[in-house]
This record gives structure tokens, C-alpha cells and sequence, in this order.
């Protein structure tokens, strides 16, 4: 499951979700939905909400650790 933490650097910048939503071309909505894990943005996405905090995007964007360990097991076999 991807994992974000859009809401905690949205927090740190003092930005609402329709400030960042107006940075990154989305709705208020959309950033909530982002937050609460209902919406995984696209990758075009992902990318203009890293680049408006200033990070690379999978420290804003990242996958939960099960699902890493799942996929590098069945890299392996």
C-alpha cells in the first residue's frame, strides 16, 4: 500500500490542502483524498507534490514495508 506524508510536510510548510492543492494543480479534495491513502496520485503528480516541498519523491511517497518485503521475495525465487 503506498503511504505519504503529504499531511505532516503540509503541516511543517503552515499550508492548507488548498494551497498545496493550488501549487500542484489539484483540488483541496484530491490533497485530502491523497492524505487519508482513498487516492494514489499519478506519478506526474507525486512528483509536482515533491517538488513543491522541496524532496525527492519517495521521501514524501513510499511503499509499506510488508508490501517492499513481499516484492523482493518474490524477486528472489
Amino acid at each position: 500500500m503506498l503511504r505519504t506524508r503529504v499531511k505532516e510536510l503540509r503541516a511543517r510548510f503552515d499550508w492548507s490542502q488548498e494551497d498545496l492543492g493550488r501549487k500542484v494543480g489539484a483540488t483541496r479534495q484530491t490533497i485530502g483524498m491523497i492524505e487519508k491513502g482513498d487516492y494514489a496520485p499519478s506519478v506526474v503528480l507525486a512528483l509536482k507534490i515533491a517538488a513543491a516541498f522541496g524532496m525527492p519523491v519517495e521521501e514524501v511517497f513510499y511503499l509499506e514495508d510488508n508490501m517492499v518485503n513481499e516484492q523482493k521475495g518474490r524477486d528472489h525465487q
